[in-house]
């Protein structure tokens, strides 16, 4: 579960295994507020509609050759 979503106010919903469950951790401003065990419980601490999914981005491998600048031939 390498999922989070962020919402306002500091709010981040990340999954978590617990005791060998698996569980919806909210917390906000770093600090646990709840486990829950569904979405529902969720929704109890935090607006479904203002969460956003965090997708990680791989990084962007450097190249080694850089590119010459060079004019368009249409700029002749």
């Amino acid at each position: 579960m390498d999922r989070r979503w962020v919402g306002l106010d500091g709010y981040e919903v990340v999954g978590v295994v617990h005791g060998g469950r698996q569980l919806l951790r909210v917390r906000r401003h770093g600090w646990v507020v709840a486990d829950c065990t569904s979405v529902a419980e969720v929704a109890r601490h935090v607006d479904l509609a203002d969460l956003c999914e965090v997708i990680e981005l791989p990084a962007r491998r450097r190249t080694e050759v850089r590119a010459e600048a060079r004019t368009s031939s249409h700029h002749r």
